[in-house]
């Protein structure tokens, strides 16, 4: 489906509704490829759980909606950062909302988001009051600032919905100095937080399918349906 921005920007989602509601929806940000077959299975698989699921892209305003047409040169890292570049806060704000209000209209009452990657840092910064989430779990969303934008570590005072945050132990990108970081700045603004590191897993361990990372899929999953059950009615 496509849906519509704040700003007017038609951007492309993908919708799962379960067959027996739990009362449960969830926005799915992608990593930093967008919208994909990925994606869209784990909505299904949410909705198999009873949860309303909704994957949103991010690059309706520089790609348009027709994220199935898209190839590998599409993601190459030299064409992806023309479009990652375009990418603003106040616009991934915009449609993290626009993807919450199209589950509230399923009859979702409480909204959760869960993000990879590009999309845990998202996740994160979705945990802000204005969006009135019950909870955001992210995976592996880097909290510190990029280019000069201020991180969801940053950005800790303004956070106030639980967050769950699962980590790689060998994720080369984010030392375990940067997650002690968040972890503090989430403590001194007093946001609920759990924070659970894989020792040995890499950056992306839950959408490689690695059987050496089985264990460490398998548990986060339980988490993160544990997280949803656990808070119900935490909405703000």
């Amino acid at each position: 489906m496509t849906l519509t921005s704040a700003d007017g920007t038609l951007f492309a989602a993908y919708l799962a509704r379960p067959e027996q509601p739990s009362g449960v929806g969830v926005v799915v940000l992608p990593d930093n490829n967008g919208l994909s077959p990925f994606y869209e299975t784990l909505t299904a698989r949410l909705a198999e759980q009873g949860h309303a699921a909704l994957a949103i892209d991010y690059f309706g305003r520089t790609a348009g909606t027709d994220y199935a047409d898209r190839d590998a040169e599409f993601t190459a890292m030299s064409n992806l950062m023309r479009h990652l570049g375009k990418l603003t806060p106040a616009g991934l704000g915009d449609d993290i909302t626009a993807a919450i209000g199209r589950l509230r209209s399923t009859g979702a009452g409480d909204v959760f988001s869960l993000g990879f990657c590009f999309g845990g840092r998202q996740a994160f910064r979705s945990a802000a009051t204005r969006f009135g989430l019950a909870g955001a779990v992210g995976f592996y969303g880097f909290p510190g600032p990029i280019n000069g934008t201020p991180g969801p570590t940053q950005l800790a005072p303004e956070l106030t919905a639980p967050i769950l945050a699962l980590w790689g132990g060998a994720d080369d990108g984010i030392p375990s100095t940067t997650v002690d970081g968040f972890d503090e700045a989430l403590t001194a603004a007093g946001c609920p937080h759990e924070f659970v590191t894989y020792p040995g897993a890499p950056h992306s361990f839950f959408e490689l399918g690695a059987q050496d990372f089985a264990a460490a899929c398998a548990d986060s999953w339980r988490r993160v349906l544990g997280f949803f059950a656990a808070h119900r009615g935490s909405q703000i």
